[in-house]
Parts: C-alpha cells; structure tokens; sequence
C-alpha cells in the first residue's frame, strides 16, 4: 500500500461503539483506493457494523414479522438501530446470499448425513401464493401502468418421510425439511428445489412422492425434473372441488350437499376412485353458469385420475394432502403480506434468500466468504 494515511473509524458492536485508527491508502497490486481492514472484514455499511453484529441483526430481521419487529426486539437486548438501516442490512446480505445460491447450483450438491441409510420415501409438496407487488406506475401521479400488481410465489418443500411424526395429540409435525421459494420461471424453482432435495439425501430414497394441488405448471414441471415420481393430488383440495360440484346440484342447501358430496369423498378416500370418476364424468352439464362450473370440474377430476389413489398412499404410510408446503406458504405469506406491504421483486428476493439460508441450515456459509 502506498499514500498511506491513518483515519479514524468508529465500529458499532454488540457492546457499543469501538474507535479504531486504521490506514487508508492505494494498493499496489490493482491501484484502487481503500481501507485494507475493512475490506478484509468486508464492512461496506455506513455507519459500520461489525460482522458480529450484522449476523445478529440479520437474524433477526429474518426470523421476525417487519423490519420495525426486529428494530424493537434489536433494542431490547441493547442496540438501537431504525427499520431503515435493517432494511439497508437485509438488501445487501440478501444479495450476497442470493449470489452465494446462484454459484451452490453449479456444483454438485453435498448431503447433510450422507451416513444416514436410503431413506424409504423422499416426500416433495409444490404449491404457489400471490404476493403483492409494485408495478411500473408505482409513485407516479398520472400513469395508464398498474401501480399495484400481483405475483405467483412458488413454495417447495422436501423432506424424507421417517422426519414426520405425529404428537400425542395427534398433531402432524416434520422435524427437518427444507424450504425454496422463487417468483418467476418453474423451471428455475424445480432447479432449486431438486438441488436442496438432493442435499437432503433424495438421490438415494427408494420411492419418491409427489403431493400437490391441481395447478397445471406444478404437475408439468414434476413430469419433466422427477420423471418416475409418483404423483398424488392434495386430498383435501380434491374434497373441495367434490363439494363445490354438489354446490353446482343442489344450491346452497348445505345439508343435501353434504349428503351427495360426503359419500363420494369417502369412497374417493377409500380405494373406489374409479367409482367416483365415472360418476362425475356422467353428470349433465346444465346451462348458465352452474353448466361453466360442471364442465371445469369434471376436467379437473379427469385430468387427475391417475393421482388419485389414496388408499394405497395411506396403507404405506405416505401423506395423502400437502399440508407442509401449506404451512409453509403460509409462514412466509405472514412475512410478506402484512397490511401496507407493497414490495419489489428485488427486495422480496433479498429477504427470502436470508430467510431461506437461516432456514436450510445456510447461515453460516453467508460469513465465511464474502
């Protein structure tokens, strides 16, 4: 380094603030102009933060409602910063761990217990929720764009079957899953889906399940990534599209509803799958509307006839509904659909990509390179 010179740095920390003199000056090696130290300590925020205390922060703001929950909670235990710092915080090392996601996709992915025995079954559940965006007419005060549009946000999770486990009470719960969120191209999320997946030891699981609802990108991307899968439709939304048939038959008399739509939900569930498809295939399809919802309907249930067959699901012990993807579409939904919420697509990028590095056991590797 040459045209040394040493200035004054004050570096907030856990305990307060740390005054340091450090050098700036010209590296030799490239000509650039900067302080060697914080660059070896990569402190880029004003004021400066020390790392310990980024990651702090930065946990935080991941694992709470808003910024303005972990500017509350980050007070509490002593340092107080505003929203809008952790806002700044969460663009930048979201930014490095999408930078660190994109580079993990070209490399072979390492198994977290590669020790571990096959799995007997590799459980996948696809599912999507629109979250509210700002569009090209944001801020504008005349504009023929949307201020306000609507995004699919794709959720995806894995996890081998001997990790779910039922409470006493009943209760379903998963003690290890991943979880991947993405907007835009199926085909990308598959990409990053199947590498997590792989990662969590399902190249080596001896049958693979597929669970979702009847959204045509998902059973069009299971086909082509995870050829082979069996595939079975979410139980519980096939029960809904049984029910809002009935509703087509007998109005809104709940009652008689329940008893064309209840009985054929059982039998749905218990093995005459055929059975029911046939009779849904021969109900008349009246005019009007009713005659619109009929026809939707009887495509939908004819287009998964081959993903229907609970029975033997449940005999084997596999899920027959996609409640772990539900449940996760929902956490992150309680993230990112709070009243007054309008985000970027940047933005909601950079706080997923931190809040799915704390989440697959990534958060670590966010500070060991820069």
């Amino acid at each position: 380094m040459v045209h040394r010179r040493s200035r004054a740095m004050a570096l907030r920390t856990e305990a307060g603030v740390v005054k340091l003199e450090v050098l700036h000056g010209q590296d030799t090696r490239d000509e650039h102009w900067g302080c060697p130290i914080r660059e070896h300590w990569g402190l880029t925020s004003h004021p400066q933060l020390s790392l310990a205390l980024e990651d702090k922060l930065a946990f935080t703001v991941s694992a709470t409602a808003s910024y303005a929950e972990a500017a509350v909670l980050a007070q509490k235990w002593g340092v107080p910063i505003t929203s809008s710092l952790l806002h700044s915080l969460t663009q930048r090392l979201g930014a490095r761990a999408e930078a660190r996601q994109v580079r993990q996709l070209k490399t072979p992915p390492v198994e977290t217990e590669p020790k571990r025995a096959p799995a007997p079954l590799g459980v996948l559940m696809l599912d999507g929720w629109q979250v509210r965006q700002r569009g090209p007419g944001w801020g504008k005060l005349k504009t023929k764009k949307n201020r306000v549009e609507w995004h699919e946000w794709k959720t995806g999770v894995y996890y081998p079957l001997e990790k779910s486990a039922r409470t006493a009470a009943g209760r379903g719960i998963i003690t290890d899953k991943v979880v991947i969120g993405w907007q835009g191209d199926p085909v990308e999320f598959g990409r990053r889906l199947h590498w997590e997946a792989l990662r969590g030891g399902r190249g080596r699981a001896r049958a693979r399940l597929i669970v979702a609802d009847g959204a045509a990108w998902i059973w069009n991307l299971t086909g082509d990534r995870w050829p082979g899968a069996t595939e079975l439709l979410d139980f519980y939304h096939a029960s809904q599209h049984l029910w809002e048939l009935g509703r087509t038959q007998h109005g809104d008399d709940e009652a008689v509803t329940a008893r064309w739509a209840e009985p054929l939900r059982h039998q749905l569930r218990h093995g005459a799958e055929k059975k029911v498809l046939a009779q849904i295939a021969a109900l008349k399809v009246p005019t009007g509307e009713a005659g619109k919802v009929v026809a939707r309907e009887q495509n939908y249930f004819a287009s998964h006839a081959g993903r229907m067959n609970y029975r033997a699901s449940h005999r084997r012990g596999w899920p027959i509904g996609s409640g772990a993807v539900e449940s996760a579409c929902r956490q992150r939904q309680c993230r990112f659909k709070c009243p007054g919420q309008f985000w970027t697509a940047k933005g909601m990028r950079h706080l997923g990509s931190l809040i799915e590095a704390r989440h697959n056991n990534h958060w670590d590797e966010l500070w060991t390179a820069n």
